[in-house]
């Protein structure tokens, strides 16, 4: 058995789940399983639809297998949901994405609109999507590995402008420059490649690079007016700057022990976390930068990188590997909710509108199976619907990627 249909018997919603198992090491089947509701999310029933990335938008398909191939490429220079996250207002109603390469997506229910932005997302990389007072904010740099742009002379030309942090206007669905890198520093050649925010002041990583080096410098600041009301122009004289270095740097995203997770997500996975080993992303709807925190299974459970036991086709028991899964949940106001790469979506409280699920107990379905190498990345909610990323992954290679959507009524609400 699967480490990760081991772990989904001790939930009540499954979606497509096997049992099987070896020795004292596997987990016992819950008795009332066979009086769990199977969900079906078959498109003819309008519970979810597929949808993949192009260079001009996004397109519907009926699975993922018909997705035209494309080559692989750096997952910087791919079109791909980036960073996602769901904002507070109107209800938690509203969420959004950022396209890499492409511009951003804005969910409402079932309502999805892409905005794109040729001026600032055609050769930059794009994500880390946070939010101000409801306003989507993200980062845009050039990948002095992959972007060929950067050898153009007109990158480092001294009139250049090397844009940093975006913000995009939910209202006009227009995407305006608040900071350049060229407000943060003098050096040419630069790009901010990173950056924390945790509510107040933003601390930058900031990239140089010259004939005959590579250099890494470290910055915090942060503004003496509101940030909304910056542009590249007037940034510089508006913001109040002091130095950083690596190791403060380094403290902000840093991976963290499970143990110092938000309560609410320790709670939602408590059977889970105690069987296998991942490492999860905790956002705050509308929110400012998200930390990762790395769980590892209690003892008797393999660890990241070492194996577990499963049984063979002859029934004994061999010798496997495991990898640590990769996460991503968000804390909203009324629900919590992750969703790992494989598919599995655990989720608590009560989407806008709706009751509370389970009293408050936690539930778990199973997205659509996904093709080898295909893996889920982000999501988002909006109202009652979820939006998962999917992406095909090969090393720091991305191929065809988009998302889809599920109906959480049909799915979900309908069965409890």
């Amino acid at each position: 058995m699967s480490i990760q249909n081991k772990l989904l018997s001790i939930f009540t919603i499954t979606l497509t789940l096997t049992l099987s198992g070896c020795g004292k090491k596997s987990l016992p089947a819950d008795e009332s399983f066979n009086n769990i509701p199977q969900i079906s999310m078959q498109p003819s029933k309008g519970s979810h639809s597929w949808y993949y990335f192009t260079r001009e938008g996004f397109r519907q398909i009926s699975k993922v297998q018909n997705v035209p191939e494309v080559p692989f490429i750096p997952w910087t220079e791919a079109i791909r949901i980036s960073s996602a996250n769901c904002a507070t207002t109107e209800g938690e109603n509203q969420a959004f994405a950022v396209i890499n390469r492409l511009g951003i997506i804005s969910f409402k229910g079932e309502d999805k609109q892409l905005s794109k932005d040729e001026n600032i997302f055609t050769d930059r990389t794009a994500g880390n999507l946070i939010f101000l007072n409801e306003t989507p904010i993200f980062s845009v740099f050039k990948s002095a590995f992959f972007n060929d742009t950067i050898k153009d002379n007109k990158y480092s030309s001294e009139g250049s402008q090397h844009l940093f942090l975006i913000q995009f206007d939910p209202e006009s669905k227009i995407s305006y420059p608040i900071i350049n890198c060229n407000n943060l520093t003098a050096a040419r050649n630069s790009e901010v490649v990173d950056y924390y925010w945790d509510g107040i002041n933003w601390t930058c990583c900031i990239k140089t690079i010259s004939e005959t080096k590579t250099e890494f410098n470290y910055i915090n600041w942060k503004p003496t007016q509101s940030l909304l009301t910056l542009s590249p122009v007037n940034a510089k004289s508006n913001i109040s700057q002091w130095e950083s270095n690596q190791d403060e740097f380094r403290s902000k995203k840093e991976q963290l022990e499970y143990k110092y997770a938000p309560e609410r997500i320790k709670k939602m996975l408590a059977g889970f976390s105690k069987r296998t080993n991942f490492s999860i992303d905790v956002k705050k709807s509308g929110g400012s930068s998200w930390r990762n925190y790395k769980n590892v299974a209690e003892s008797g459970w393999a660890p990241a990188g070492e194996s577990s036991p499963s049984r063979d086709n002859a029934g004994s028991c061999e010798k496997t590997s495991v990898r640590e899964l990769y996460a991503t949940a968000i804390l909203a106001q009324t629900w919590s909710a992750a969703l790992f790469e494989d598919g599995t979506l655990f989720l608590e409280g009560a989407l806008p509108g709706k009751h509370i699920l389970r009293g408050g107990k936690p539930v778990a379905i199973r997205l659509p199976k996904l093709p080898d190498d295909f893996v889920y990345s982000d999501f988002v909610i909006s109202g009652t619907s979820l939006y998962a990323a999917w992406e095909e992954s090969s090393f720091f290679k991305t191929g065809r990627a988009g998302f889809v959507e599920i109906n959480l009524n049909k799915t979900l609400y309908s069965k409890l």
